[in-house]
């Protein structure tokens, strides 16, 4: 696997980097409502401790000439369907990488890392 998507053409070449498409797939992931953030573990943590925001966190990208895998590590909000959250994600993680590089999005994983219980739908309830 190489770490760039190469094309050459009668200008030049392109080279998009996989830390590219995985900042594409994390934000177009955030965008999804369900979607609390997304998981990078411990080392993601201390990052952000440090004040230095990842915006590839909790993402896995392979690319090769044509086609991208991606594997996303998220937190979803109590309450929501799970099946329902990632269909969508998957969705909206294929379409912005496919219009925003060109690459064909063979797979879009979703592995649920934990569930966020600070949404508003959970202190409504307990204010019942």
């Amino acid at each position: 696997m190489s770490n760039n998507k190469d094309e050459n053409n009668e200008k030049g070449s392109i080279k998009i980097a996989d830390d590219v498409v995985g900042v594409i797939a994390g934000l177009a992931a955030t965008e999804v409502a369900g979607i609390a953030g997304m998981s990078g573990g411990i080392v993601g943590g201390i990052t952000e401790m440090l004040g230095r925001k990842n915006l590839a966190k909790g993402v896995k990208v392979e690319v090769n000439e044509k086609e991208a895998f991606v594997d996303l590590y998220v937190i979803v909000d109590y309450g929501v369907r799970i099946p329902e959250v990632s269909w969508n994600v998957q969705e909206n993680v294929k379409k912005a990488i496919e219009n925003m590089t060109g690459l064909s999005v063979v797979e879009v994983n979703i592995h649920v890392q934990g569930v966020n219980f600070d949404s508003p739908t959970v202190k409504e309830e307990e204010n019942k």
